[in-house]
């Protein structure tokens, strides 16, 4: 697969992971994010005994605090959990999960699919899960999932959606007009990609002004949309940043930038009914705004992830 061709939550999940890592570093050193709990090597691959549910996470903040959400869903069920944090890459726990070293870890659909058929081109959520259990190893399931999406996006800053009359329940179509008069920023590759100018063009006939070549949804390209270098951007859609700099993500009616429902992936034979029926919970109540929100609480914000999932849990009647 070419870089231009991979899907944005692959390529967070590569790369984005450096840049949280200082706030994952942090929080662990800080004793949270499950480190109060019982927790293993998260590369081993010793399997839990008896009835334990291991929730492992990848390298990143938000992974860490979904795995923190799902764990302590399974806990107020009486389930017995451990975790596995931080581990890495999708290829070390795919692995640690067909082994059965984890039983659950929260996964987002599209980038999962693009891991296990980088060819599929699913045009609805259901389509996405269909297609992913075709490939999946047949020890593996996926659970409900959530209508949250950690995803690309055109977002704006807050100027720029002001002069134009655009708030949050505007569409990226809504730009054809005024594309001429903005720069947009993102990563090099996001130039010649379908899920960047090209879609952009070719689906809702957009042409920008011109184009800042920056990072993958990092540091350089919301300090640019921040200080109107860029006036629209490439943002994963639950960025902290969003919530503190005011920014305008843009509906994508047209579903250019696919799907990344966050969703977990699970080792069949660890959970029992009530475990299935716990995280299935939590994904019914999961949305986008609402995992923004945690996840600044978090990043932005400095609060144990394993707090912030408990006090979630208890408001959404899920503990």
């Amino acid at each position: 697969m070419t870089l231009n061709t991979l899907p944005s939550r692959s390529i967070r999940t590569y790369r984005g992971a450096a840049a949280v890592a200082l706030a994952a570093t942090t929080a662990l050193l800080a004793g949270c994010s499950s480190s109060s709990d019982s927790k293993s090597d998260p590369l081993s691959d010793s399997k839990a005994s008896g009835d334990t549910v291991v929730v492992g996470s990848n390298n990143f903040a938000e992974s860490t605090l979904i795995a923190d959400i799902y764990g302590e869903a399974l806990k107020a069920k009486g389930v017995k959990v451990t975790y596995k944090p931080n581990i890495g890459s999708r290829e070390t726990t795919y692995g640690l999960l067909k082994n059965g070293s984890i039983s659950v870890l929260p996964e987002y659909n599209g980038a999962l699919l693009a891991y296990l058929d980088p060819k599929a081109a699913p045009k609805t959520i259901d389509e996405t899960t269909k297609a992913i259990e075709a490939k999946l190893d047949s020890k593996l399931t996926l659970l409900n999932p959530a209508d949250a999406q950690d995803k690309d996006t055109v977002t704006l800053n807050a100027a720029t959606a002001a002069k134009y009359n655009l708030t949050a329940k505007s569409s990226i179509a809504d730009l054809k007009d005024i594309a001429k008069d903005l720069v947009i920023g993102a990563s090099p590759e996001f130039q010649t990609r379908q899920q960047g100018l090209v879609g952009l063009k070719s689906v809702y006939g957009l042409e920008f002004k011109s184009f800042k070549a920056l990072d993958a949804g990092g540091a350089l390209t919301e300090a640019a949309l921040t200080k109107n270098a860029v006036q629209a951007a490439d943002i994963f859609s639950t960025d902290p940043t969003i919530t503190k700099e005011k920014f305008v993500v843009l509906q994508d009616p047209k579903n250019l930038f696919g799907f990344e429902n966050v969703q977990p992936l699970v080792y069949k034979s660890a959970l029992n009914q009530t475990a299935v029926d716990a995280l299935n919970a939590v994904s019914a109540k999961l949305d986008t705004a609402t995992l923004l929100d945690l996840d600044t609480q978090v990043q932005s914000d400095n609060k144990d992830p394993l707090d912030v999932a408990k006090a979630w849990l208890k408001k959404a009647g899920l503990s």
